[in-house]
């Protein structure tokens, strides 16, 4: 399984003929200008809630690729409204196959804590994050969210190999939050997210790095566009 940062809280997760873009936010940001958006040809598009920096080209990239749109409820109804034809609503505790040329992946849907408004002000319903397992290596999307105790479900549960987590504080939780949801999640892998798009959301990068390194983990801040190759 490949995984590629594309900035923000956007990643896309490749696994066979499966191509999982999770919260596209690429034109807007000025830090992911080399990312073509023409490029990505996802299998499936999801999305954690309707706040602008999180489903800004998700319209484009749906009506061009064809993807399955996976979302919360409200904003999964608001971009079926839009025209986007496959689509398919979840909230917190939803469960459901991804599945494209003969691949597979698993997807739970888990609560986060944060708000959610769509880019028109219409209520964008519960905020969420994703729990996905490619054969055997799993991976969890935080979405935009506060340290939590379902983190603690979470890690009990469902304990991933890798947690792509925010880290840049101000609207979620921030880099120091990070050792205590390693605890909780069971999981030493961390990839960031959510930080310095935006001057309120800018961080120390090596205080995070020694942060999650002196608590036993490993931060890893990818170049956008960077892979992770062969995660597992």
């Amino acid at each position: 399984m490949e995984l590629t940062y594309l900035g923000h809280s956007c990643f896309l997760l490749v696994s066979g003929g499966l191509r999982v873009l999770i919260d596209p936010f690429i034109s807007p940001n000025p830090l992911a200008e080399e990312v073509s958006l023409e490029g990505l040809s996802p299998t499936h598009v999801l999305l954690t809630h309707g706040h602008e920096d999180h489903v800004a080209d998700a319209e484009i990239v749906l009506k061009r690729s064809g993807a399955q749109l996976v979302a919360p409820y409200e904003v999964a109804m608001w971009f079926g409204a839009k025209g986007v034809e496959d689509v398919v609503p979840v909230n917190p505790g939803g469960h459901l196959q991804l599945e494209s040329g003969g691949h597979a992946a698993g997807v739970r849907v888990v609560g986060a804590v944060h708000s959610s408004t769509l880019p028109d002000g219409k209520p964008g319903g519960v905020p969420c994050g994703f729990v996905l397992d490619f054969d055997g290596v799993r991976v969890y999307h935080a979405g935009d969210t506060d340290l939590s105790m379902e983190m603690e479900l979470i890690g009990r549960m469902w304990t991933p190999d890798w947690a792509l987590l925010p880290i840049g504080g101000t609207f979620t939780m921030g880099y120091a939050d990070v050792p205590a949801a390693m605890d909780m999640l069971r999981c030493r892998q961390v990839v960031g997210m959510h930080y310095d798009t935006f001057p309120p959301i800018a961080i120390d990068r090596e205080a995070a790095l020694g942060t999650v390194r002196d608590a036993g983990g490993e931060l890893h801040l990818p170049a956008i566009g960077s892979v992770l190759e062969t995660v597992n």
